[in-house]
């Protein structure tokens, strides 16, 4: 049913689902007091929403999250969470034998599929009805916009292909709602932003749209929202929604590779192999992320490896201006490509350029917990100079016995030969693989690893949409 006919039945059908729509959003501007409002699933899981349980009017609302990730996907929605972390989650299986999807998830993705092919319109939309709206919320946003305008159709992709996946979509959203605070996100935030997708959506969405398919949205974004919502609250008592640091020492290992040292004001807990998003003073409110390199260390200093990139903002500014004293911003941890303590198995790290630090990281990280497992990583660039931390690699390897570190030129790319170098070696069958780096090297390097005899379930990245914005 289209929502511009006027024939009289239509527009009776379309005044009660007005009706109903007003309803639902008094309910959810009335909760955006509580903190914590009602918990997400709180009675069962259909379709991997959950429904509400006050009286019989609908669904438990907040509206989405903030734009700045949820509807560009910083961590992508920036990023369902790596396999390796999704061991126990539900997947929808592909093929002959594949679950029925939800309702609600056919309707979400013939909308996605629809908007498209005009993915730049709905983008300029949703924020303009924003902005204009709601002028206050302008200011939480970066001054340019258009790095972040081409991410609201991969967030919206990510959220229908999760739809039915309630444990993997609801461990992402609590990442990122709690990687939320940083940006001061509030808990009246949401209704807004809500307001402001239903809205795009339903302008060029012309074909698919009508009164299920809202509904199917706003049950889909009410769920989302509590999530996130929670997610922050729960954070609040536990830690602060950033962390400054000071720069305590820059390294310029390259013409275009900084490591760079940094003191938090207070204790930043973290795990070897995570990341976080950073801001520098030079692009307020541009946030970019950078895995830690190294274990955590008694001092509580932090070390990041950066390399400028063309047009870099974030990666230029830490680069080529950055010096000692000056401070930075840290939004929390995050990230699941972490060692697994419990077990013995051998790992095998494949890390890409600057995608070594985490790899580094693991390695430390091991040898502090006094294990001997055996530890292959394969360091690929596209130089012998850009092999950076070749020496300090190495420098491990005289210490370990159990560690062997192979440096590998990658003159035509690392997505190729990398994963190649890896596979002309082995047999890695019994091993945990961990892969770091640019994104297409990740992608390659996730299939090489599978047809040599590595199960997925043990290969460990970070999601790729999210580590994609680590460029910028």
């Amino acid at each position: 049913m289209r929502r511009t006919s006027t024939r009289a039945g239509t527009c009776g059908r379309r005044t009660s689902w007005q009706g109903w729509r007003a309803r639902e959003l008094r309910h959810l501007k009335g909760k955006v007091g509580s903190k914590r409002g009602i918990p997400a699933f709180p009675r069962k899981l259909w379709g991997g929403l959950a429904r509400c349980g006050t009286r019989n009017h609908g669904f438990e609302g907040r509206g989405v999250c903030r734009p700045t990730e949820m509807f560009e996907a910083r961590h992508r929605m920036d990023a369902p969470p790596t396999r390796s972390a999704r061991r126990g989650a539900a997947r929808i299986p592909s093929g002959d034998g594949a679950p029925e999807p939800s309702p609600d998830a056919v309707l979400i993705r013939r909308t996605l599929a629809e908007i498209a092919p005009v993915a730049d319109k709905v983008t300029s939309y949703f924020y303009a009805l924003v902005f204009t709206g709601h002028p206050e919320l302008r200011g939480m946003f970066p001054a340019a916009m258009d790095v972040q305008r081409d991410r609201l159709l991969k967030a919206l992709l990510t959220a229908a292909e999760h739809i039915d996946d309630a444990e993997a979509l609801t461990a992402y959203l609590r990442r990122l709602g709690t990687g939320h605070r940083k940006y001061g996100t509030q808990p009246g935030h949401y209704p807004p932003v809500g307001e402001a997708l239903i809205g795009a959506l339903a302008r060029y969405a012309e074909a698919t749209w009508g009164p299920e398919t809202e509904a199917a949205w706003v049950r889909a974004y009410t769920a989302i929202s509590q999530i996130m919502i929670d997610a922050a609250a729960e954070a609040e008592t536990k830690a602060p929604p950033w962390w400054h640091a000071e720069v305590v020492s820059h390294d310029l290992r390259t013409s275009d590779i900084a490591v760079l040292t940094v003191r938090p004001d207070q204790p930043y807990p973290f795990l070897a192999g995570q990341y976080t998003s950073l801001e520098t003073p030079w692009w307020p409110r541009v946030w970019r992320h950078y895995s830690f390199a190294s274990a955590p260390r008694a001092d509580g200093l932090l070390s990041f490896h950066v390399k400028a990139v063309p047009a870099g903002w974030v990666s230029n500014a830490l680069v080529r201006h950055a010096r000692p004293g000056d401070v930075l911003r840290l939004g929390p941890p995050a990230g699941s490509m972490v060692v697994d303590h419990s077990t013995d198995n051998g790992m095998l790290c494949l890390g890409g350029g600057t995608g070594i630090a985490p790899i580094k990281a693991l390695i430390e990280d091991v040898a502090e917990h006094g294990e001997r497992r055996p530890v292959e990583v394969f360091f690929g660039a596209r130089s012998d100079n850009d092999l950076y931390d070749k020496d300090t690699l190495l420098g491990l390897q005289r210490s370990h016995p159990w560690l062997s570190v192979r440096p590998v030129v990658c003159a035509e790319g690392l997505a190729g030969q990398l994963p190649q170098a890896v596979g002309t070696n082995g047999p890695w069958s019994s091993y945990d693989a961990f892969i770091s780096g640019p994104a297409a090297m990740i992608r390659s390097g996730v299939d090489a690893l599978k047809r040599i005899g590595i199960p997925e379930e043990r290969i460990r990245h970070d999601a790729v949409e999210e580590l994609a914005g680590v460029a910028g």
